[in-house]
């Protein structure tokens, strides 16, 4: 099966410690590894931002941005771990279509 471009921007709680933000960032770039898919380029930390609107309360929230190419399956897996991991507030995931 061909491999997908993707983007998934996604915002993590801004309570974290920088180098829980860097362990998440990377567990989460891992997840599409073990499924077989691949991290393009540099995953792209855009910081703490304030949010259009409160999540639970927060109004401020750490930015991600990371292209990856995987199969359909994986994108599917990567966004079901995501809402179950409660240090991502938001995921979003895109198809990058040419």
């Amino acid at each position: 099966m061909p491999a997908i471009d993707y983007e998934v921007t996604y915002i993590l709680r801004p309570a974290l410690e920088e180098t829980d933000m860097d362990a998440r960032v990377e567990t989460i770039a891992e997840s599409i590894k073990g499924q077989g898919g691949e991290v393009v380029g540099e995953i792209e930390k855009l910081g703490k931002r304030r949010l259009a609107y409160e999540i639970d309360d927060v109004r401020e929230g750490y930015y991600v941005v990371m292209k990856f190419k995987s199969d359909a399956a994986a994108s599917k897996e990567l966004e079901r771990q995501m809402r179950l991991n409660e240090d991502v507030m938001r995921a979003l995931v895109i198809r990058l279509d040419a």
